[in-house]
């Protein structure tokens, strides 16, 4: 979990960072570091890598890896919806896309995770959608 929280708060920096800086180039460093982890699982998450040395992990509390994959794929989907908008003059939508992610991650970082829940609801949704 240490590490997950270290991911959460880099990409409420650079979310945050991209909106003072009316910037999407920010954002767009932000998905190749998600793009990186999710690649990789974590390992070269660039966040993961530089807190890694401060961070305590022992007797920690941990985090599925299905939900770890789980939630950054959504991260690399908003980021990747964000940077589309911008890339086709929508800012205001490319905003609104950064601001989901941003509000996933802040309120992940405060102890509630959104993409766990909807992982929960689409397993359960999918296993009533099953045959037999």
């Amino acid at each position: 979990m240490p590490y997950v929280k270290a991911n959460q708060a880099g990409i409420v920096l650079f979310v945050v960072a991209s909106v003072v800086l009316q910037n999407p180039w920010v954002l767009a460093a932000l998905w190749l570091v998600q793009v990186a982890g999710l690649l990789t699982r974590g390992k070269y998450n660039l966040f993961v890598r530089l807190a890694r040395p401060f961070l305590r992990t022992e007797g920690k509390e941990t985090q599925a890896e299905v939900l770890q994959r789980f939630n950054n794929t959504l991260a690399v989907v908003f980021l990747t919806l964000s940077l589309l908008c911008h890339f086709f003059g929508w800012t205001l939508a490319g905003t609104v896309f950064a601001a989901f992610l941003l509000i996933a991650a802040g309120v992940a970082l405060l102890g509630y995770c959104i993409g766990c829940t909807l992982y929960y609801q689409y397993k359960r949704i999918s296993r009533k959608l099953k045959p037999g």
